[in-house]
């Protein structure tokens, strides 16, 4: 006699691990949105600091860097902060959601956790 399910896993577990996953992607994008991180250029004479969610959040300028005949230096700097602040930022997305996306990111086919063998001609 051949078993119910025909050595299938089971459904119903597989859905709860779906779940499970989801709830702690869940949480860790709200912990994400809610963390900040800093950039910095010139030496820390700009520091951006900019949300999980990529949300710049504040600049501080020392007073040092401004010069009014001057202003590109300044933009440069700005945008450089910015910019290592949004990559600080990326990696932080990384290491917390890195585990749970499972290759979600990587562009191709996700990482189903070996559901996306199931035996099927042509795998």
């Amino acid at each position: 006699m051949v078993q119910p399910g025909g050595g299938m896993p089971d459904m119903q577990q597989i859905l709860q691990q779906a779940q499970k996953m989801q709830e702690q992607l869940v949480t860790a994008q709200q912990e994400l949105a809610a963390a900040e991180v800093t950039g910095t250029s010139g030496g820390g004479l700009v520091t951006a600091t900019v949300t999980g969610g990529m949300e710049l959040k504040n600049l501080v300028i020392d007073p040092k860097i401004v010069d009014p005949e001057d202003t590109e230096t300044l933009a440069d700097l700005v945008v450089a902060a910015v910019r290592d602040a949004t990559h600080n930022a990326q990696k932080l997305t990384e290491e917390k959601l890195g585990p749970l996306a499972g290759g979600f990111g990587g562009g191709g086919m996700p990482d189903l956790g070996g559901l996306g063998n199931l035996g099927l001609p042509g795998q």
